[in-house]
């Protein structure tokens, strides 16, 4: 099989299409022909040797994925061959023709969500959904949410999950032109922080109140200064540090208002666990039902891959690009 393979860390040059035998699932496992693999800023991240766990090279990258059912390892029931899915393959393996996942995440497809639509969800809509709900407790009319980094992926499924629920969204952006997509999806507010000072904006907004929810996926010193935006009592999510490393004592910004703060991380939620059904059947339902958009802002072959990547880390995407598989 063609597959994406990264001997060392290093740019997107480091992204080499390469022929690979063909992987055989285990027990437990499926193969997946692959249709096509979901970009995430992780990816973008193991490829520099930055991501937050533990990867080994050489490796295939992408861990999100859609496609039909190729094989079964031994002990696999409730699947067939032939099956539409999409899933995380656990230990990447995305960018490719063909991979390995693991067939207790299996997310059946219905025959109204496409496969391109089926790579670009995963990740961005289960993990909003997880954060405002899993996490927060469930997000409901009168409450306010902060979504930086609003014109990105997740940002855009946050928006979306949460007007939807009834909730307020504030979001920011560092781009000035990505703030569209936000307020078309029925954001009250967005920031350009490079045009105005998004506390004294997000205050303004809540009327000194802060906001009930803030998500965050910047890190550095964006995190740090979204503390202050929030009410008492209220909660912070990070899911990622796209800018940086935040402040390392958190217990500073959570005391002065009693607020929570969670890391999450979607491979921690249990794929067997009722919360994990929920997410899937909520999310499964909006797309069947047409309310929950998934922008496509670019297709790749396989051999553009660290094309893809480019532009991602050019900031300028609002949505969601795939690598399609085959060259």
């Amino acid at each position: 099989m063609k597959a994406v393979v990264i001997h060392a860390t290093g740019g997107p040059e480091q992204l080499v299409l390469a022929d690979l035998p063909d992987p055989v699932p285990g027990p437990g496992e499926v193969s997946i022909d692959v249709a096509y693999a979901g970009c995430n800023w992780a990816d973008t991240q193991v490829r520099m040797g930055i991501y937050p766990h533990p990867m080994t090279y050489p490796m295939v990258l992408g861990f999100e994925v859609s496609g039909t059912v190729a094989a079964l390892g031994p002990d696999v029931t409730g699947v067939t061959v032939g099956d539409r899915v999409a899933t995380f393959p656990e230990k990447g393996g995305a960018y490719a023709e063909k991979c390995i996942a693991s067939a207790k995440g299996l997310i059946k497809l219905p025959d109204s969500v496409p496969l391109d639509v089926a790579a670009a969800f995963p990740i961005q809509a289960l993990t909003a959904w997880h954060m405002m709900w899993t996490i927060y407790g469930g997000i409901g009319p009168g409450e306010t949410v902060l979504v930086n980094a609003i014109g990105g992926g997740v940002g855009l499924m946050c928006t979306q999950l949460a007007v939807r629920a009834g909730a307020r969204v504030i979001g920011t952006t560092g781009t000035p032109g990505k703030e569209a997509r936000a307020l078309a999806y029925g954001a009250s507010r967005v920031v350009v922080t490079s045009q105005e000072d998004f506390e004294r904006a997000v205050l303004d907004f809540t009327e000194g109140k802060g906001v009930d929810l803030a998500i965050d996926s910047y890190g550095a010193t964006m995190l740090d200064r979204t503390f202050g935006v929030v009410k008492m009592l209220g909660h912070v999510i990070s899911i990622g540090e796209a800018e940086g490393q935040p402040f390392k004592n958190i217990r500073e910004r959570i005391l002065p208002r009693s607020q929570t703060f969670t890391r999450l991380h979607l491979g921690h939620i249990d794929q067997a666990s009722p919360a994990w059904r929920a997410g899937v059947d909520h999310v499964l339902a909006a797309l069947d039902e047409g309310w929950l958009k998934v922008p496509i802002e670019g297709v790749f072959p396989l051999a553009e891959a660290a094309e893809m990547h480019r532009r991602l880390e050019g900031r300028g995407v609002a949505g969601k690009l795939l690598l399609k598989a085959g060259v």
